[in-house]
Protein backbone atom coordinates (compact mmCIF):
# COMPACT_ATOMS: atom_id res chain seq x y z
CA UNK A 1 0.00 0.00 0.00
CA UNK A 2 0.92 3.39 -0.73
CA UNK A 3 2.60 4.89 2.03
CA UNK A 4 0.85 8.47 1.04
CA UNK A 5 -2.29 7.52 3.28
CA UNK A 6 -3.69 10.94 1.40
CA UNK A 7 -2.93 10.00 -2.20
CA UNK A 8 -6.46 9.78 -4.12
CA UNK A 9 -6.64 7.22 -6.62
CA UNK A 10 -8.05 6.26 -9.64
CA UNK A 11 -9.34 3.92 -11.89
CA UNK A 12 -9.33 4.04 -15.87
CA UNK A 13 -10.73 1.44 -17.90
CA UNK A 14 -9.60 1.38 -21.39
CA UNK A 15 -6.82 3.14 -20.12
CA UNK A 16 -4.26 1.81 -22.40
CA UNK A 17 -4.90 3.71 -25.43
CA UNK A 18 -6.66 6.76 -26.98
CA UNK A 19 -8.92 9.02 -24.95
CA UNK A 20 -8.19 6.34 -21.63
CA UNK A 21 -4.85 6.63 -21.96
CA UNK A 22 -4.19 10.38 -21.75
CA UNK A 23 -6.93 10.54 -18.63
CA UNK A 24 -4.48 8.28 -17.20
CA UNK A 25 -1.92 10.59 -17.91
CA UNK A 26 -3.54 13.91 -16.60
CA UNK A 27 -4.77 12.37 -13.82
CA UNK A 28 -1.39 11.03 -12.95
CA UNK A 29 0.09 14.06 -13.68
CA UNK A 30 -2.08 15.51 -11.27
CA UNK A 31 -0.87 13.50 -8.08
CA UNK A 32 -3.46 10.67 -8.53
CA UNK A 33 -2.17 6.83 -8.18
CA UNK A 34 -3.84 5.48 -11.25
CA UNK A 35 -4.90 1.58 -11.91
CA UNK A 36 -4.80 1.33 -15.72
CA UNK A 37 -7.41 -1.16 -17.09
CA UNK A 38 -7.30 -2.30 -20.27
CA UNK A 39 -8.55 -5.54 -22.00
CA UNK A 40 -4.64 -6.56 -22.50
CA UNK A 41 -2.55 -6.97 -19.91
CA UNK A 42 0.77 -6.18 -21.95
CA UNK A 43 -0.89 -3.00 -23.14
CA UNK A 44 -2.09 -2.05 -19.51
CA UNK A 45 1.40 -2.68 -18.13
CA UNK A 46 3.08 -0.75 -21.27
CA UNK A 47 0.60 2.37 -20.32
CA UNK A 48 1.68 1.92 -16.61
CA UNK A 49 5.52 1.88 -17.23
CA UNK A 50 5.19 4.90 -19.37
CA UNK A 51 2.76 6.72 -16.89
CA UNK A 52 5.77 5.89 -13.97
CA UNK A 53 8.88 7.02 -15.71
CA UNK A 54 7.20 10.40 -15.85
CA UNK A 55 6.97 10.31 -12.58
CA UNK A 56 3.75 9.74 -11.93
CA UNK A 57 2.21 6.10 -9.68
CA UNK A 58 0.33 3.47 -11.68
CA UNK A 59 -0.42 -0.13 -12.24
CA UNK A 60 -1.28 -1.81 -14.80
CA UNK A 61 -4.10 -4.78 -15.05
CA UNK A 62 -6.15 -6.79 -17.88
CA UNK A 63 -9.88 -7.22 -16.82
CA UNK A 64 -12.37 -7.43 -19.87
CA UNK A 65 -15.48 -4.86 -18.45
CA UNK A 66 -17.69 -7.30 -19.67
CA UNK A 67 -16.70 -9.63 -17.22
CA UNK A 68 -18.37 -9.30 -13.99
CA UNK A 69 -15.79 -11.38 -11.95
CA UNK A 70 -12.70 -9.38 -13.92
CA UNK A 71 -14.07 -5.70 -12.41
CA UNK A 72 -14.56 -7.24 -9.36
CA UNK A 73 -11.20 -8.08 -9.59
CA UNK A 74 -10.48 -4.83 -10.88
CA UNK A 75 -11.79 -3.24 -7.94
CA UNK A 76 -9.88 -5.43 -5.53
CA UNK A 77 -6.98 -4.58 -7.10
CA UNK A 78 -6.73 -1.10 -6.52
CA UNK A 79 -8.15 -1.13 -3.03
CA UNK A 80 -5.59 -3.69 -1.62
CA UNK A 81 -2.65 -1.85 -3.65
CA UNK A 82 -3.35 1.43 -2.48
CA UNK A 83 -5.84 1.24 0.02
CA UNK A 84 -8.85 2.78 -1.56
CA UNK A 85 -10.72 3.99 -4.70
CA UNK A 86 -11.47 8.18 -5.43
CA UNK A 87 -11.78 8.39 -9.17
CA UNK A 88 -13.55 5.83 -11.60
CA UNK A 89 -12.90 6.85 -15.34
CA UNK A 90 -14.76 4.96 -17.36
CA UNK A 91 -13.71 4.96 -20.94
CA UNK A 92 -13.39 1.19 -22.11
CA UNK A 93 -16.24 0.89 -24.63
CA UNK A 94 -17.41 -1.34 -27.68
CA UNK A 95 -16.07 0.06 -30.98
CA UNK A 96 -19.99 -0.58 -32.63
CA UNK A 97 -19.56 2.98 -33.87
CA UNK A 98 -17.93 1.61 -37.04
CA UNK A 99 -20.66 -0.70 -37.35
CA UNK A 100 -23.51 1.34 -39.41
CA UNK A 101 -26.87 -0.14 -40.45
CA UNK A 102 -29.92 0.63 -40.62
CA UNK A 103 -32.44 -0.32 -38.11
CA UNK A 104 -34.09 -2.84 -40.12
CA UNK A 105 -31.22 -4.19 -40.96
CA UNK A 106 -29.06 -5.04 -37.95
CA UNK A 107 -27.68 -8.35 -37.08
CA UNK A 108 -28.84 -8.86 -33.91
CA UNK A 109 -25.91 -10.63 -32.70
CA UNK A 110 -24.22 -6.78 -32.86
CA UNK A 111 -26.52 -5.03 -30.82
CA UNK A 112 -26.36 -8.20 -27.83
CA UNK A 113 -22.28 -7.05 -28.06
CA UNK A 114 -23.13 -3.46 -27.81
CA UNK A 115 -25.34 -4.52 -25.00
CA UNK A 116 -22.73 -6.29 -23.07
CA UNK A 117 -19.88 -3.82 -23.26
CA UNK A 118 -21.55 -0.95 -23.23
CA UNK A 119 -24.51 -1.55 -21.09
CA UNK A 120 -23.87 -4.10 -19.03
CA UNK A 121 -20.11 -3.23 -18.72
CA UNK A 122 -20.54 0.19 -17.85
CA UNK A 123 -23.12 -0.60 -15.06
CA UNK A 124 -20.89 -3.27 -13.73
CA UNK A 125 -18.37 -0.71 -13.35
CA UNK A 126 -20.61 1.95 -11.84
CA UNK A 127 -21.82 -0.83 -9.54
CA UNK A 128 -18.59 -1.66 -8.30
CA UNK A 129 -18.07 2.49 -7.95
CA UNK A 130 -20.50 3.03 -5.45
CA UNK A 131 -20.31 0.48 -3.65
CA UNK A 132 -16.90 1.10 -3.07
CA UNK A 133 -15.46 4.51 -3.58
CA UNK A 134 -15.02 6.45 -0.79
CA UNK A 135 -16.81 9.82 -0.04
CA UNK A 136 -16.09 13.16 -2.16
CA UNK A 137 -14.97 11.10 -5.50
CA UNK A 138 -15.84 11.76 -8.84
CA UNK A 139 -17.25 8.77 -11.49
CA UNK A 140 -17.02 9.47 -14.98
CA UNK A 141 -18.92 7.89 -17.96
CA UNK A 142 -18.64 8.30 -21.53
CA UNK A 143 -21.63 8.78 -23.98
CA UNK A 144 -21.20 10.11 -27.92
CA UNK A 145 -22.43 13.33 -30.25
CA UNK A 146 -23.80 11.25 -31.98
CA UNK A 147 -26.54 10.50 -29.61
CA UNK A 148 -27.55 13.78 -29.73
CA UNK A 149 -27.01 14.05 -33.54
CA UNK A 150 -29.29 10.83 -34.46
CA UNK A 151 -27.70 10.00 -37.28
CA UNK A 152 -29.39 7.62 -39.50
CA UNK A 153 -27.63 4.12 -39.50
CA UNK A 154 -25.88 4.19 -36.17
CA UNK A 155 -29.44 3.21 -34.24
CA UNK A 156 -27.72 0.48 -32.14
CA UNK A 157 -24.60 2.28 -31.38
CA UNK A 158 -26.38 5.32 -30.24
CA UNK A 159 -29.20 3.31 -28.08
CA UNK A 160 -26.26 1.62 -26.18
CA UNK A 161 -24.67 5.24 -25.43
CA UNK A 162 -28.16 7.03 -24.77
CA UNK A 163 -28.89 4.24 -21.99
CA UNK A 164 -25.55 5.52 -20.28
CA UNK A 165 -26.82 8.88 -20.54
CA UNK A 166 -29.89 7.82 -18.86
CA UNK A 167 -28.56 5.58 -15.86
CA UNK A 168 -25.31 8.04 -15.37
CA UNK A 169 -27.88 10.89 -14.30
CA UNK A 170 -29.91 8.47 -12.17
CA UNK A 171 -26.73 7.21 -10.24
CA UNK A 172 -25.64 11.17 -10.06
CA UNK A 173 -29.11 11.15 -7.61
CA UNK A 174 -28.35 7.93 -5.99
CA UNK A 175 -24.77 9.11 -4.80
CA UNK A 176 -25.55 12.52 -4.29
CA UNK A 177 -25.40 11.83 0.12
CA UNK A 178 -22.25 11.22 -0.31
CA UNK A 179 -20.74 14.04 -2.24
CA UNK A 180 -19.66 11.66 -5.28
CA UNK A 181 -20.32 13.30 -8.45
CA UNK A 182 -21.22 11.31 -11.68
CA UNK A 183 -21.33 12.36 -15.43
CA UNK A 184 -20.60 11.63 -18.81
CA UNK A 185 -18.36 13.17 -21.26
CA UNK A 186 -20.22 12.96 -24.78
CA UNK A 187 -17.12 13.40 -27.27
CA UNK A 188 -17.88 14.22 -30.83
CA UNK A 189 -15.41 12.78 -33.84
CA UNK A 190 -11.84 12.21 -31.91
CA UNK A 191 -8.55 11.40 -33.31
CA UNK A 192 -8.27 8.05 -31.77
CA UNK A 193 -6.08 5.09 -33.49
CA UNK A 194 -9.85 3.33 -33.05
CA UNK A 195 -11.63 5.62 -34.65
CA UNK A 196 -9.08 6.51 -37.40
CA UNK A 197 -8.88 2.74 -38.43
CA UNK A 198 -11.22 2.22 -41.49
CA UNK A 199 -11.69 5.55 -42.59
CA UNK A 200 -10.36 7.06 -45.63
CA UNK A 201 -9.27 10.49 -46.15
CA UNK A 202 -12.60 11.68 -47.76
CA UNK A 203 -14.71 10.33 -44.72
CA UNK A 204 -12.53 11.95 -42.34
CA UNK A 205 -12.51 15.16 -43.91
CA UNK A 206 -16.02 15.07 -43.89
CA UNK A 207 -16.17 14.21 -40.09
CA UNK A 208 -13.76 16.96 -39.39
CA UNK A 209 -15.92 19.62 -41.50
CA UNK A 210 -18.96 18.96 -39.06
CA UNK A 211 -17.26 20.95 -36.28
CA UNK A 212 -17.15 24.93 -37.09
CA UNK A 213 -13.10 24.66 -36.14
CA UNK A 214 -13.19 22.07 -39.13
CA UNK A 215 -10.84 19.74 -37.77
CA UNK A 216 -11.27 16.20 -35.11
CA UNK A 217 -10.92 16.19 -31.85
CA UNK A 218 -7.89 15.43 -29.69
CA UNK A 219 -7.60 12.73 -26.99
CA UNK A 220 -5.80 15.31 -24.78
CA UNK A 221 -8.84 17.60 -25.27
CA UNK A 222 -11.34 15.24 -24.07
CA UNK A 223 -9.17 14.05 -21.04
CA UNK A 224 -8.74 17.67 -20.31
CA UNK A 225 -12.64 17.54 -19.32
CA UNK A 226 -12.51 14.08 -17.35
CA UNK A 227 -9.38 15.58 -15.63
CA UNK A 228 -11.61 18.85 -14.38
CA UNK A 229 -14.31 16.58 -13.67
CA UNK A 230 -12.55 13.95 -11.41
CA UNK A 231 -10.69 17.12 -9.93
CA UNK A 232 -12.14 19.61 -7.16
CA UNK A 233 -12.23 22.34 -9.84
CA UNK A 234 -15.15 20.40 -11.54
CA UNK A 235 -17.12 18.95 -8.78
CA UNK A 236 -20.08 20.74 -8.63
CA UNK A 237 -20.75 19.58 -12.09
CA UNK A 238 -22.78 16.59 -11.25
CA UNK A 239 -25.66 15.08 -13.07
CA UNK A 240 -24.62 16.28 -16.42
CA UNK A 241 -24.15 14.81 -19.93
CA UNK A 242 -20.82 17.29 -21.31
CA UNK A 243 -20.71 17.39 -24.74
CA UNK A 244 -17.04 18.01 -25.91
CA UNK A 245 -17.80 17.96 -29.62
CA UNK A 246 -16.11 21.20 -31.24
CA UNK A 247 -19.48 22.28 -31.99
CA UNK A 248 -20.29 19.30 -34.06
CA UNK A 249 -23.24 19.68 -36.30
Amino acid sequence: MTQDAQRRVAVVTGGSRGIGLESARLLAGNGLAVVVCSRHQGEADAAAKEITAAGGTALGTGADVSDEDAVVALFDLAESTYGGIDVVVHAAAHAGLGRTTTVAELDLAVLDELYRTNIRGTFMVAQQAARRMRDGGAIITFSTAVVQLAMPGYGAYSASKGAIEAFTLILAREMGGRDITVNAVAPGPTATELFLEGKDDATLAGLAARAPMNRLGTPAEIAEVVAFLAGPAGHWVNGQVIQVNGGVL
